[in-house]
């Protein structure tokens, strides 16, 4: 049976992905409403005797901040990725992030390697295929999606780590490490 701090989990990785993929950006009013009812559940169990001290939560977040708080700092990676990875390791604990972070850097990896080789299929395209990726870039969809993204550029990886989330909470065995 899913918890209230997982059910919490999948929403906010539902929407992380979402926005993530279209925007480039992870909604603060989200990860600090996940953070609240989070907590606020956590309390309540504990204080009825059917749950872990609260401050085991804390440890997770903590070790999700601190764990790619450096990658922020070299602008390796964007403040919302390590607000939602965090926010993570509070709702599922600091054992769940290792799996997290692992699928969500070989899914980064690939959308990566991915844009490279698109790039250089590109650079040796024949009039068809340009014309192709103009007509893309020149849709009404497309034009949407950038001015959404306001000019923010990377990969969304927080929307990686959401789906590495909820495969680590499909596969609980992922986190017996």
């Amino acid at each position: 049976m899913t918890s209230p701090p997982q059910a919490m989990a999948i929403l906010l990785c539902l929407l992380t992905i979402v926005s993530d993929v279209i925007e480039h950006r992870v909604r603060n009013t989200w990860l600090l409403a996940a953070l609240i009812i989070g907590a606020g559940w956590m309390i309540w169990s504990w204080l009825n005797e059917n749950g872990a001290p609260p401050w085991t939560a804390g440890v997770g977040l903590l070790i999700g901040l601190l764990a790619l708080l450096p990658f922020y700092v070299m602008r390796w990676m964007g403040a919302g990725d390590v607000k939602f990875f965090a926010t993570v390791g509070f709702l599922l604990g600091g054992k769940a992030l290792l799996p997290i972070w692992i699928i969500a850097s070989v899914l980064g990896g690939i959308h990566a390697v991915a844009i490279l080789l698109s790039r250089l299929v590109m650079r040796h395209a024949g009039p068809g295929l340009t014309a192709v990726q103009a007509q893309v870039g020149q849709s009404h969809l497309w034009q949407r999606v950038l001015a959404a993204r306001a000019g923010r550029k990377g990969l969304p990886y927080a929307a990686y780590m959401a789906v590495g989330a909820l495969l680590t909470m499909k596969f609980t065995d992922l986190t017996h490490w």
